[in-house]
């Protein structure tokens, strides 16, 4: 892949929840296989230390929490937030909705308002953080690679962005749902299709230039 600007890039960590990336999050059941074929935690890990290393700023790009009554009077939420409602995902003043520890939001992060369905950018300030801060290029991990990761991808390229998948530093439900994310849709939209060792290894080409 090409090295891009620090300045001018930011990584986007999508829904970092404990739901999602702790052994007894409710999510976790859904991706832990393939989450343990990819190196998940091992991987979220290497590249967050790099980028910040590299200075690239790292946006949170949080799931809406779960809150009774959410959906009340709703005329028709979809099934994805249907099925997240029954299971009170992300809920808010649980475990299941704080950060993942090592994922965690540090000095100088931004943290985006919470988005209802799949898109990081609908209906949140995301746009508008990353706009005023110049960011022209974003790299997205986090979950899921082909509901939220994919949804913000496009959604991006549609605002002008330059879009990074990184394959190994998310997880879905299965080994097919990560193969059309990354194979078959991501291909449509995305500019670069990298692993996590490829993206380390332009992060340090770049630095060893710059």
């Amino acid at each position: 892949m090409t090295a891009h600007d620090p300045a001018r890039t930011a990584l986007l960590f999508v829904d970092p929840y404990n739901d999602f990336l702790a052994e007894d999050g409710k999510l976790w059941p859904l991706v832990a296989k393939v989450a343990a074929g990819v190196g998940l935690h091992t991987n979220l890990k290497a590249v967050t230390a790099a980028v910040r290393a590299a200075g690239i700023r790292v946006v949170i790009v949080p799931h809406h929490r779960w809150k009774p009554g959410d959906l009340d009077g709703w005329d028709h939420p979809n099934p994805y937030m249907v099925a997240g409602y029954d299971r009170q995902i992300f809920a808010v003043g649980s475990k299941g909705g704080e950060w993942y520890p090592d994922f965690a939001p540090q000095d100088g992060d931004l943290v985006a308002t919470e988005h209802w369905g799949s898109s990081g950018f609908a209906g949140t300030n995301l746009d508008t953080l990353l706009k005023q801060k110049g960011v022209t290029h974003v790299i997205l991990i986090g979950l899921i690679a082909n509901t939220c990761l994919e949804s913000t991808g496009k959604y991006a390229v549609e605002l002008g962005y330059h879009v990074t998948l990184v394959r190994d530093a998310t997880a879905a439900a299965s080994a097919e749902a990560m193969r059309c994310a990354h194979d078959i849709n991501g291909p449509t939209f995305a500019h670069a299709i990298v692993t996590t060792a490829e993206l380390l290894a332009a992060l340090a080409s770049y630095a060893e230039t710059a």
